[in-house]
């Protein structure tokens, strides 16, 4: 009998092997052509491969650690997390940026397929 894993266990799995810095952990959890915002260069990226190769550029030239705080299902069927975003210079280790964001996420049979960055949100 298979196990089935809900959908904030697979975006905490995410987040937790995005902190690790386990690209091949997070990459797992994503469709192939997964959509996500390219949020340090500007616009988006598509598939697993270019996921890994943005994510290598960032980690190159920022630390980023994103926790998140809570999940909460929206209507439509995308779940917003909450997070807490740390951002460092990966040298100094000077914090750049210490904010609340929030990431909308829209799962399908237990993989991401599609990611954004909304409005601030509240703490």
């Amino acid at each position: 009998m298979a196990i089935e894993i809900s959908d904030e266990d697979v975006l905490r799995a995410g987040y937790e092997a995005f902190n690790a810095r386990d690209i091949d952990a997070a990459l797992a959890l994503m469709h192939p052509e997964v959509d996500l915002p390219n949020a340090w260069e500007g616009g988006r990226v598509r598939g697993r491969a270019a996921v890994a190769a943005y994510w290598r550029r960032q980690f190159a030239a920022i630390s980023s650690t994103v926790t998140p705080e809570r999940f909460e299902r929206n209507s439509d069927g995308t779940i917003t997390a909450t997070v807490h975003q740390v951002v460092c210079d990966p040298r100094t280790r000077e914090v750049l940026s210490d904010t609340c964001v929030s990431h909308r996420w829209r799962l399908e049979n237990g993989l991401v397929v599609h990611m954004d960055v909304v409005e601030p949100a509240k703490r």
